[in-house]
């Protein structure tokens, strides 16, 4: 089948979603999506930030569609044509829905541990507004021990569902989800049990904004100040594939996360005790360090990024003259004498 995302075209298997497609093609035209997650069956049509236009349904039927459609839960059809960044129809709506997550969320990101890889913050930087209309008191909660490993920040929570789905879909013994309804919903494990599955870690990871951190990295240091490389050992836990991506500062492993992708998911699910119980450079084979295909805050002046030599001429720029008088000026060729002293 045949799709068109924003003039350009690529062909698609059946049953590709319309994300999935523009992911195929990348570039700026690619939507957001806050809980839409591949690994995860069944994620996504929550958060609407992945809003599009289908301004051609298909070859059979061109009618547009009426309505703006998230495009994680789409399908793609053949000669179908979407309108996603051209759109100020799409611009529009993904700034009311990014100030719609933004109504209750507090402003913690000076303190909390998910700034820089946050994809809220992302998402608030391109299509936030500055100011808030929201004169009402914020919804807040009372904070929860639900384990050992794992600060569940409720207050910050987008109820984006992917870490119930993660519990679901890799554990037997999920005792956590949402409860309540409306501006009451909360993530929570309803009769105070403990998250202490082996797998439960991958929450912190799919969580997409700092609403689940890791209990071992609280407020160590900030994301840009690590050095990310790929990592792997021999894990015998089953299920778990053993790479990593290692967090260090200078000889320090800080925190262990899975390895992610330009769209910050993780290629494959990790264990416990890699994540939490392995902090020694020793337990680890260091592959080399991690390369971001995606702009970020921890990329900038990345030593594995390319960049263009600079050159500046500041002598020539500062003292702009005939070359004879900048010698003169620069003291080029005037012998330096050690024999005077000065007294």
């Amino acid at each position: 089948m045949k799709v068109t995302i924003d003039g350009q075209s690529i062909d698609v298997e059946p049953g590709t979603t319309i994300l999935q497609a523009a992911r195929m093609i990348g570039g700026d035209l690619v939507p957001p999506a806050m809980c839409y997650y591949s690994k995860l069956k069944g994620s996504g049509g929550k958060c609407r930030c992945c809003l599009v236009e289908v301004s051609k349904g298909s070859e059979a039927d061109p009618r547009p569609m009426p309505k703006l459609m998230a495009s994680c839960v789409t399908g793609c059809m053949d000669g179908m044509e979407v309108n996603s960044k051209s759109s100020a129809r799409v611009t529009e709506a993904r700034k009311s829905v990014t100030e719609f997550l933004l109504i209750n969320h507090p402003l913690d990101c000076p303190i909390c541990d998910q700034a820089g890889e946050c994809d809220l913050q992302n998402l608030s930087f391109e299509h936030g507004n500055p100011k808030s209309r929201f004169i009402e008191e914020k919804r807040t909660f009372e904070p929860e021990d639900i384990g050992p490993n794992i600060q569940l920040h409720m207050n910050r929570c987008i109820l984006c569902q992917r870490c119930v789905q993660v519990a679901d879909q890799l554990t037997d013994n999920r005792v956590h989800g949402v409860l309540d309804r409306g501006d009451h919903a909360n993530i929570s494990t309803g009769i105070s049990k403990a998250i202490d599955n082996e797998f439960s870690g991958n929450m912190i990871d799919v969580c997409p904004v700092g609403a689940l951190t890791d209990k071992t990295f609280r407020f160590k240091s900030r994301v840009w100040f690590n050095k990310p490389y790929n990592a792997h050992r021999e894990c015998t836990t089953p299920g778990c594939c053993g790479k990593t991506t290692v967090w260090m500062f200078g000889g320090e492993i800080q925190r262990v996360t899975g390895r992610k992708d330009e769209y910050h998911e993780v290629e494959e699910f990790i264990c416990n005790s890699c994540r939490f119980d392995h902090k020694d450079v020793n337990d680890w084979v260091i592959e080399g360090p991690r390369e971001f295909e995606k702009d970020s805050v921890i990329n900038q002046n990345n030593y594995t990024q390319k960049l263009e030599k600079v050159q500046i001429d500041t002598e020539k720029n500062i003292l702009m003259g005939r070359d004879i008088d900048r010698k003169k000026i620069s003291m080029a060729e005037i012998p330096l004498n050690t024999n005077n002293k000065i007294s």
